[in-house]
């Protein structure tokens, strides 16, 4: 009988002690200062959408009714990019490739924008664009981030 109230008196104490602790824990857990939360930082820019076409309204954007991927050699080939986040002095380029990729125009801006933005570039030959298929490639800060294949008939 000695040693079953020992028993029971030794498994009370292991108890008490557990919850003691998982108590402290707890109490530790909601005293402790949480980590300082990063500052927010600006949004690194990101082109959003490019599209193609033979016109383009003030807004830089590609006119409704001129967007195509198919152009005739005397056009003027328009590429509005879409741009979000901040920009501060971010770079934006426009290679333009005939078919063995050949280089036909490279065209770079800085941008400055802390929002939502477009940028326009733009290839003419008063000549005429020989005929075949070509693909700009626009670059962020020298990264190839968007591709469009077009046609020249």
């Amino acid at each position: 009988m000695r040693t079953r109230r020992y028993l029971t008196l030794v498994s009370g104490a292991v108890a008490l002690s557990a919850l003691a602790c998982a108590q402290d824990t707890e109490t530790a857990e909601e005293t402790r200062t949480p980590p300082a939360a990063e500052a927010p930082s600006d949004a690194a820019v990101r082109v959003t959408d490019v599209e193609m076409g033979r016109s383009i309204g003030s807004d830089g954007r590609i006119a409704d009714d001129a967007d195509t991927d198919d152009f005739t050699p005397r056009d003027t080939i328009y590429v509005s990019v879409h741009t979000e986040g901040s920009a501060s002095g971010g770079r934006l380029t426009a290679r333009w490739t005939f078919e063995d990729g050949q280089v036909v125009d490279e065209t770079s801006q800085t941008l400055s924008s802390t929002g939502p933005s477009v940028t326009e570039f733009h290839i003419s030959r008063p000549d005429g664009f020989p005929a075949g298929s070509y693909r700009v490639e626009i670059q962020l800060d020298g990264r190839t981030v968007e591709t469009e294949d077009f046609t020249v008939r």
